[in-house]
């Protein structure tokens, strides 16, 4: 059973990745109802949550439904991260994570995500300091290092262990890789394998079959799984995972039908939780997701993308159950 302090998350997780513009309440819900065991929010600016920043704030809401569920901040300035960890604290989560991971030239070159890979001193006292602001278990999401010069992982993950965070997660990349290139599993593994660690361990990265989570699940022997861009347009990968790590068989792949309703529901809830002009426009990235893999299916992409009109939407969406009726995707 893994555990994250007194929260359990059964025998082999599968944890939903936060993912910037995507992993939202609307996408929660749908992860968590297709079988997501731990999710955690959009990484969350500390200087904009001290700022009070209307973004910044509206990330934190989670719901109910969601639990148990992780808020994710990220930052450069110890104190800042403090501050925001306070604020943070107070809306309720389950857990409070520590972005070290996210590797774009905004966010790392600031000092902030993966940028801290730079100074593994200050990332032990961030978090050292995090542990202790709040009552609160503490994960981390981080990479394997800076560069390929730089993969200290398994001396980093003790480190933080030994101040006091409760679950790690590791992208088998480092920052320099961005998300090119093969994950190496290998050095996730070392960290599982290292005798003074105790607190689980997940393993990120490439993960986008049932096939290959049970084989790394295997070969590498981690706690459980975070999935992050497999998921997007597909979150029915939680329960496939799961059914076929139980019975060794394939669930069938969603029909047009279930493409349709699962866009349909998403659609609402961005509409319910953003407003409607916002809840439309931020729909648009995840058309060509849910979607993916069907023949002949550009015109009827570029009309849902271009279009603003509610009404519209639905009867798009509507065509495409019965225009494409019995169509395999291709993925």
């Amino acid at each position: 059973m893994a555990k994250i302090r007194d929260i359990e998350l059964g025998d082999f997780p599968l944890l939903l990745a936060p993912m910037e513009d995507v992993s939202d309440p609307p996408f929660r819900a749908l992860c968590k109802k297709n079988g997501a065991d731990l999710m955690y929010t959009e990484f969350i600016s500390s200087e904009g949550l001290i700022r009070d920043a209307v973004k910044s704030v509206k990330k934190l809401d989670i719901f109910e439904y969601e639990r148990p569920v992780g808020i994710q901040i990220f930052g450069y300035d110890i104190e800042s991260m403090k501050r925001a960890t306070e604020i943070t604290e107070q809306t309720n989560p389950d857990i409070i994570d520590i972005n070290y991971g996210c590797p774009v030239k905004k966010v790392a070159c600031k000092g902030a995500g993966a940028g801290i890979l730079q100074d593994i001193p200050k990332m032990v006292r961030m978090t050292e300091e995090i542990v202790k602001t709040t009552k609160l278990p503490v994960t981390v999401k981080t990479r394997l290092g800076w560069d390929d010069n730089s993969k200290h992982i398994v001396e980093v993950a003790e480190r933080l262990q030994d101040v006091g965070i409760e679950a790690i997660s590791i992208h088998g990349r480092t920052r320099k890789q961005m998300y090119k290139g093969e994950a190496d599993w290998s050095l996730i593994a070392e960290v599982k394998n290292n005798s003074r660690m105790h607190i689980p361990v997940f393993g990120n990265g490439d993960i986008d079959t049932p096939e290959k989570a049970v084989e790394y699940k295997d070969r590498y022997g981690v706690d459980g799984i975070m999935i992050g861009r497999a998921s997007i347009g597909y979150p029915w990968i939680f329960n496939e995972i799961k059914h076929y790590q139980k019975t060794g068989q394939h669930l069938p792949k969603p029909t047009i039908k279930e493409r349709v309703a699962i866009t349909r529901e998403h659609l609402d809830m961005s509409i319910q939780w953003k407003g409607e002009t916002l809840g439309i426009a931020e729909m648009k990235r995840h058309y060509t997701n849910y979607f993916k893999g069907i023949p002949h299916f550009k015109d009827y992409r570029t009309r849902l993308v271009t279009s603003f009109n509610l009404d519209e939407i639905r009867a798009i969406l509507d065509e495409v159950e019965v225009k494409f009726a019995g169509v395999e995707t291709l993925v």
